[in-house]
């Protein structure tokens, strides 16, 4: 099962495939089919802040773009269970500042997903923790 970033699930229903390295475009394409992408629901959460803040445009509103982002590419959105939150509330802020990401790294742990990211300090923690699976989006 795959996890997608924000920033990776944007590129992927944006089409913006110069992002993402060809073994990620492989992992997606076949992912897809078997229904075994998820999103976090922070994922939601930080598209429709972004796009408030006016840090991200969109072709459509936030609601429509997550509508159809949702059902167009087999992507299902993860549960944020209790578990998740105990789990991302654990990871220290030192490790991991931005408490989105705590929740995406805990929500990859709880799914035992591998989180698809390019965010170097996640794919740092990653490493240095070694208690969650992660690929570079950029590979």
């Amino acid at each position: 099962m795959l996890l997608l970033d924000t920033h990776v699930w944007i590129w992927t229903v944006e089409g913006d495939e110069k992002r993402l390295g060809r073994r990620s475009r492989s992992l997606l394409s076949t992912s897809e089919p078997r229904g075994s992408i998820r999103v976090s629901p922070m994922s939601v959460f930080e598209i429709v802040a972004l796009h408030t803040l006016g840090r991200l445009r969109l072709s459509r509103t936030p609601e429509r773009w997550i509508a159809e982002a949702l059902d167009a590419a087999g992507i299902r959105l993860a549960e944020l269970s209790l578990d998740v939150v105990l789990d991302g509330g654990q990871i220290p802020r030192e490790a991991l500042a931005d408490p989105i990401d705590r929740l995406l790294v805990a929500t990859a742990r709880q799914l035992d997903a591998v989180l698809m990211t390019a965010d170097t300090r996640i794919l740092s923690y990653a490493s240095s923790q070694r208690n969650v699976h992660v690929h570079d989006a950029s590979r």
